[in-house]
């Protein structure tokens, strides 16, 4: 009983027959399903009934016993299974097993696939660069940089045809293909000169010849680029250095503190007092070296909403010119000529006549020469309205202010015509004036109602003999009044 028991858990009594072929089912099959695997131990409470078991001393019951072996990857049975290996047909195979021996075959197959995987290599060179190969998706949608021309195009689609080419007869275990990303194929190599050379496709040759003119093509139009820009900017530097610049003391310019210093409360009581009608009749100041006498009904124009007057308009141009000979230093040499001066220079009945104001300028007269004067100032009544017209000697310019911003050529071609004929008169000599500018003045503080066209015309001439710019509006006009009133009640202005 023990030695059954044995027996049944060694194996069947197929194993122990003497006439059992072994030729039947072979242990190593040609299909490469039939591999030997290790069989776990089962007890007889498991084992079917139906099942032979092996012998104790049978080689398979041995082998049976050990785990079933796992490979880390499948690797390929070298022996002539239907495994299809490098594409060949079940036919096929069967035919070439015959005629040779199974290394002398995969050593053919072998060489036959490196040879033309060797001569598509050596149309490249390793190392040198990366060649992007694009996808037939960007060549569908017509995706073409604006640096390229249609014929570089063309050459560009040939060569990524060779590329193509050369990739299908390319083993995959070469190592020039390093990635494949998005359909484009990275290349690790360049096609140099001299490997183009020993390619036998006269078309190929083309479209290197092709390439190599187009790069040169782009490197004259890249130098013709750099020659435009480098012109263009001499240019630039050329016009800007014509333009007019803002002088430093323009642009930071200091304003001197006297220029809008309040009324002190002795002031503003002196000029309400002025003001009042008590002293309508009274005589308020003399002017001695212009013979002006100032009343309180001719002060009264310098009231709010009240027009300027000759009297107060002269003997303020007296003051600013005795205002200028005890600070010379601080303000520019001017002459300020009367508001009768244009009258009889220019007549509305007989028109210009320099003989009327000869003698106006006379050395003697004046106790300085005109022609020395930086600036002359001549007051232009129209009547019911005050302009400003500067002889500006010291910018060769004839300017004229109005500020209702109106323009009036006769005024500047008579002052021009006059200076000419003042400088032959008082020097003997003749000066050219046609470089000299005309000048309306448009930069200039506007009146912004019908009564201050007087003070404004004052305040022009008071800033400029300072050398200042203009730089008071409507809203000063009030105070300017007070303070002009207060200067001619002084007899000086500050």
């Amino acid at each position: 009983m023990g030695a059954l028991a044995s027996n049944r858990k060694r194996g069947g009594d197929e194993y122990f027959n003497s006439n059992f072929n072994h030729k039947k089912k072979p242990p190593y099959s040609i299909s490469m399903d039939f591999q030997f695997f290790k069989k776990p131990r089962f007890s007889l409470m498991n084992q079917s009934s139906e099942k032979a078991t092996l012998p104790s001393n049978s080689t398979v019951s041995r082998i049976s016993r050990y785990p079933e072996a796992k490979l880390p990857f499948p690797r390929a049975v070298h022996a002539p299974v239907r495994h299809l290996k490098f594409g060949l047909s079940s036919s096929k195979h069967k035919q070439d097993s015959t005629k040779c021996v199974m290394g002398n075959f995969l050593s053919c197959r072998f060489n036959n696939v490196k040879r033309p995987a060797w001569d598509a290599l050596s149309h490249f060179k390793k190392g040198k660069e990366v060649i992007l190969v694009e996808d037939d998706e960007k060549k569908e949608k017509g995706t073409v940089t604006d640096y390229l021309s249609v014929e570089e195009v063309e050459i560009i689609e040939k060569g990524k045809n060779i590329v193509e080419e050369e990739r299908h007869f390319q083993p995959s275990s070469s190592s020039d293909v390093t990635e494949l990303n998005n359909g484009s194929l990275r290349v690790e190599s360049s096609l140099d000169v001299s490997s183009l050379r020993r390619i036998s496709n006269v078309q190929d040759l083309e479209a290197y010849k092709k390439l190599l003119e187009c790069a040169e093509r782009r490197n004259s139009k890249l130098k013709d680029l750099d020659f435009q820009i480098e012109l263009n900017q001499k240019r630039k530097t050329g016009l800007e250095a014509l333009l007019p610049g803002k002088k430093p003391e323009e642009q930071v310019e200091v304003l001197p503190p006297e220029l809008f210093v309040p009324l002190t409360e002795e002031e503003m009581t002196l000029v309400s007092r002025a003001f009042s009608a008590k002293n309508w009749r009274k005589l308020l100041v003399s002017h001695q070296n212009s013979s002006i006498d100032i009343r309180g009904e001719v002060l009264q124009c310098l009231k709010p909403g009240a027009w300027l007057n000759d009297e107060v308009i002269n003997l303020y141009l007296e003051l600013l010119k005795e205002r200028e000979n005890r600070e010379p230093k601080k303000f520019l040499k001017c002459h300020f000529f009367n508001t009768f001066f244009y009258k009889k220079l220019v007549n509305p009945e007989s028109g210009y006549n320099y003989k009327a104001v000869k003698r106006w300028t006379s050395q003697k007269k004046l106790g300085y020469c005109l022609l020395d004067c930086d600036k002359i100032f001549v007051p232009i009544h129209k009547e019911i309205h005050w302009c400003l017209a500067v002889i500006n000697k010291k910018d060769q310019k004839f300017q004229y202010l109005d500020s209702l911003k109106g323009k009036d050529p006769n005024v500047l071609r008579a002052l021009a015509k006059y200076f000419v004929e003042e400088v032959k008169d008082k020097s003997g000599k003749n000066i050219d004036i046609s470089s000299w500018e005309q000048e309306y003045v448009e930069d200039l503080p506007a009146q912004e109602n019908g009564f201050d066209c007087g003070m404004f015309m004052l305040k022009y001439i008071d800033f400029y003999s300072r050398g200042l710019s203009l730089c008071f509006d409507q809203e000063h006009m009030p105070y300017f009044r007070l303070r002009t009133a207060k200067e001619i009640l002084n007899l000086r202005a500050d």
